[in-house]
């Protein structure tokens, strides 16, 4: 089975970018997401860059049998994860009690279990090419989220869920990284009903996601447990473990009022 770098999430933003920086590295990429035409148009700019052509299979994680139909067209095509990028995720701003139910459910189905499914369903394959597992979680995890309760509690668990495998997987090889950008200008502010250069979009902490690509990439390969991208966001989460929650809240409260979210 020849090896390949599983990305999810990868028609825009960050993983977009991150197919470009794996295809920089040398690696062979199984890119998917919903948005069959940006797939297309990503894999077509990176083989034109003279790298390996992806494999672009769209799909909606979502739904309950996508891994299982992920993981056989893999074998179907004789590839194998050595690496898997659990980029694919969205947030949703408002109060958790009057935002739609079934939205936040597909939230936590995207952002949380579909993430743990595709971590476990190839951790033979990570084991066997001593691969990589490189989960986006964000500074949000650190932290309860008023105005967007359910997105802040999905990357908690992910920074969570990630933590453990780093420790339970490093003895067979595997590297688990756990990816904490902080505001980063993409569809993600569109997506989560953010307004226009409100939350998410300039200010101190803002990066470029092709810039938060190359941390998240470096911080794999060097086998960090957690990546906090930016200075300004690794000092954002310093100060976030010195203060109670008590006093956190009203904080990210009084923004999300700002941005007209709560």
């Amino acid at each position: 089975m020849r090896p390949v770098t599983l990305i999810t999430g990868a028609s825009s933003g960050i993983g977009a970018e991150l197919a470009h920086v794996f295809a920089d590295n040398g690696h062979e990429l199984v890119l998917t997401a919903r948005r069959e035409a940006e797939l297309d148009a990503l894999a077509g700019a990176i083989a034109a860059s003279g790298r390996a052509h992806p494999l672009v299979l769209p799909l909606d994680l979502v739904q309950r049998d996508a891994v299982a139909r992920l993981a056989a067209t893999l074998e179907a095509k004789g590839v194998e994860p050595d690496n898997v990028v659990n980029n694919a995720g969205f947030g949703l701003a408002g109060k958790a009690a009057e935002l739609d139910r079934d939205d936040q459910l597909a939230m936590i189905d995207l952002n949380m279990r579909a993430l743990t499914e595709l971590s476990l369903a190839f951790a033979d394959s990570l084991v066997r090419h001593r691969g990589g597992l490189l989960n986006v979680a964000s500074i949000a995890g650190f932290l309860p989220g008023p105005g967007m309760a359910v997105y802040y509690a999905s990357k908690a668990y992910v920074l969570s869920f990630s933590e453990a495998l780093h420790e339970e997987l490093r003895a067979r090889g595997v590297r688990v990284t756990a990816l904490c950008p902080g505001p980063v200008a993409t569809g993600f502010q569109a997506r989560a009903g953010l307004r226009p250069g409100g939350i998410g979009e300039g200010g101190p902490l803002a990066l470029p996601a092709r810039r938060v690509a190359e941390i998240g990439y470096d911080g794999l390969v060097r086998g960090k447990r957690v990546v906090v991208a930016g200075l300004g966001n690794k000092l954002a989460v310093f100060f976030m473990g010195l203060v109670p929650h008590a006093l956190l809240l009203p904080i990210v409260a009084h923004s999300m009022r700002r941005a007209g979210r709560l």
